[in-house]
């Protein structure tokens, strides 16, 4: 159960069925602050009517609630239609809201307490819930997001892609997704400067105004700043040596499972779950928002190619292993039926 995705087509269901059930009158484009206007009206009927969907399940199993100090109210009760106890499970995708606003964090907590099984991507993610929020440790499951491989889309015709005809002969180093202020492109730009036999492509839809970062890059910084789709990604994973994510914060990272899955190495800053994937040598991370440490970082890979190599064979090591989602789908069944059980 989700809502239509805006940016543009999306895989046919394989394996399961998806409905389109929220949001489907919202009005102007993404983002805007008509669309945000337009799903806050339908926001509660359209919980309501999920309810209604979901009176018959066992287990329901929430990604993302956007307003948490109503959506605690408006989940599916604890019992089914036909009086069955009900698990609830939501994965915190986000443990925290980024610059929350007054009394959010709190509308967070009690949201969490509303549910059976609270699943993180990463040992660091359970830390914070236990710690920061002081939610049960028993209540909190460590399964890690599988990696993105881009599925099957109906292909373009041959010369129809919207990437630009970028052709180099020298390294290519990706910074790849939404462009926000927590994600350091500014501290990368900085490190870039003095890199000059290599060159950095900065790919993705920014969410804030990054003319003044755009007119400070060095020369050797290609933009592409609009939303790219699930074939472009591809194309962009074949084409990078290395993908580099020097966020300031991270629980983790959709474009570091994207990275990994195609098996490109990763250089990310030490914060959140990102040092967990260090760990299976698909990646080095350095300090966060440290100009010269991600500089010699930098350096460093783009003059080692075996080394980079080593990285790569690792990721797709990692993606074949504990990131395969045949295990990730293992550990969920066997979390809701422990949880069942011990209902």
């Amino acid at each position: 159960m989700t809502s239509r995705f805006a940016y543009g087509p999306v895989p046919a269901a394989d394996g399961y069925v998806r409905r389109e059930l929220f949001y489907r009158a919202a009005l102007g484009a993404p983002g805007s602050r008509v669309r945000t206007v337009s799903k806050l009206v339908e926001h509660v009927p359209d919980m309501l009517r999920y309810r209604r969907h979901a009176r018959e399940a066992d287990v329901v199993h929430v990604q993302w609630l956007a307003i948490q100090h109503l959506d605690g109210h408006l989940l599916p009760g604890r019992r089914t239609a036909s009086g069955r106890r009900r698990t609830l499970v939501i994965t915190a995708h986000d443990i925290l809201p980024r610059e929350p606003r007054p009394g959010q964090r709190a509308a967070q907590r009690r949201l969490y307490e509303r549910f059976d099984a609270i699943v993180v991507h990463s040992e660091h993610g359970r830390e914070r819930l236990t710690g920061e929020l002081g939610i049960d440790p028993a209540r909190v499951h460590v399964i890690a997001h599988g990696v993105l491989v881009p599925p099957p889309i109906a292909p373009s015709a041959p010369g129809s892609s919207r990437l630009p005809p970028w052709q180099t002969d020298r390294p290519v180093v990706l910074f790849l997704g939404l462009i926000r202020p927590y994600k350091g492109l500014d501290v990368l730009l900085d490190a870039w400067r003095g890199i000059d036999d290599a060159e950095l492509w900065v790919v993705g839809l920014p969410k804030y105004n990054i003319s003044a970062l755009r007119d400070s890059a060095p020369a050797n910084v290609r933009w592409l700043a609009r939303f790219v789709s699930e074939d472009e990604i591809d194309a962009l994973l074949r084409r990078a040596n290395l993908v580099v994510l020097p966020y300031r914060e991270a629980d983790q990272s959709g474009i570091a499972l994207t990275a990994l899955g195609a098996g490109v190495p990763l250089l990310a800053s030490d914060v959140g779950g990102l040092p967990e994937l260090a760990a299976t040598g698909a990646a080095r991370t350095f300090p966060a928002g440290e100009v010269i440490a991600l500089r010699t970082a930098l350096r460093e890979l783009l003059s080692d190619p075996a080394g980079l190599a080593a990285m790569a064979e690792r990721a797709r090591a990692a993606a074949d292993g504990p990131y395969a989602w045949d295990a990730i789908a293992r550990q969920t069944l066997d979390l809701y039926e422990s949880v069942m059980a011990s209902r």
